[in-house]
């Protein structure tokens, strides 16, 4: 049995050592106390269909496993789909969007959420898609890990190293860049929705998720920076304004937060797997990192059989 130091708390983290332990292996994890992973800003979408508009092909096919992988080992997955809608003044958008996915249907809004009805006249549909909170469900994967034995300090390594720093390793691979991403809070009693909603709009696209207890996660941005200074006054106008296209009663909730990540990207986009001078690195989730660190640590399990384990 080998002894793994992983390297870093987030969801690529978080996974790798999880299935290291399903292999009985022996696992610490390291990281630093004060440093939030770009994860703890997620929005935990399972949607690999709705990620074609933009995304690789690779990101479809791989993130078709991530909801079944979720649901094994944590409590909390919504199968519910995704719905997604445009402002009348942007239908080809919603045009656009359903050209370039696939397994959707066209669907009336108001009939797959309530509260959207007589607002949107037609909205796409992805039924096999889902979505988790991402704080939640790495804190299950924590309490296993923990109940595993497993070791969280923020130490110096004593294994075998897996690095899974996300943006924090950059110093040792300048190939990664930072994408800043910025995200909203909201909480309100007053509009309910079972399923993310995302909105389309040719400059300020968002989503919208719901979590417990009337909150709603409202995020989009996608800024090429490594900048992860507050939210900045035009990104919250945008976002705010876009869940109040959403429905109105968004205007009447309250911000009960509002942060930054930094998501960590290679080039195309794409994570990878990596193995130099005697280190493996799992990295570049860029904003895929609930749907892809599952595939991935299961990538990166099948190389450490063929190397070491």
């Amino acid at each position: 049995m080998s002894r793994w130091s992983v390297l870093g708390s987030g969801v690529s983290g978080l996974c790798v050592a999880t299935l290291l332990v399903e292999q009985g292996e022996s696992v610490e994890v390291i990281s630093k106390e004060d440093c939030l992973p770009a994860s703890h800003w997620a929005g935990g979408m399972l949607a690999p269909w709705c990620e074609a508009e933009s995304a690789p092909q690779a990101v479809i096919d791989w993130g078709q496993h991530s909801a079944a992988w979720w649901s094994k080992r944590v409590d909390g997955v919504e199968h519910n789909g995704t719905l997604v809608i445009a402002p009348p003044r942007d239908s080809l958008e919603l045009t656009r969007f359903a050209k370039m996915t696939s397994e959707h249907q066209w669907v009336a809004p108001g009939e797959i959420e309530p509260a959207l009805e007589n607002r949107f006249a037609r909205g796409l549909f992805f039924s096999g898609e889902a979505h988790l909170n991402p704080r939640d469900a790495m804190q299950q994967l924590r309490a296993k890990l923990l109940q595993a034995n497993v070791s969280f300090h923020n130490g110096e390594p004593s294994g075998k190293i897996i690095d899974c720093r996300g943006i924090h390793a950059a110093e040792d691979q300048p190939a990664l860049r930072a994408v800043r991403g910025e995200m909203l809070i909201l909480q309100t009693d007053e509009v309910q929705f079972s399923r993310p909603v995302r909105l389309l709009h040719p400059r300020f696209p968002c989503y919208l998720v719901p979590r417990a207890a009337g909150r709603f996660m409202l995020g989009a941005t996608m800024v090429e920076s490594h900048d992860d200074s507050p939210i900045s006054a035009r990104a919250m106008m945008e976002l705010l304004s876009a869940a109040y296209t959403l429905h109105p009663a968004l205007a009447e909730a309250r911000i009960v937060e509002s942060g930054t990540g930094l998501r960590p990207a290679y080039r195309d986009n794409l994570p990878e797997v990596r193995y130099q001078h005697g280190i493996f690195s799992l990295n570049g989730m860029y904003r895929h990192g609930f749907l892809l660190a599952p595939i991935m640590a299961e990538k990166l399990m099948q190389q450490l059989a063929q190397e070491v384990l």
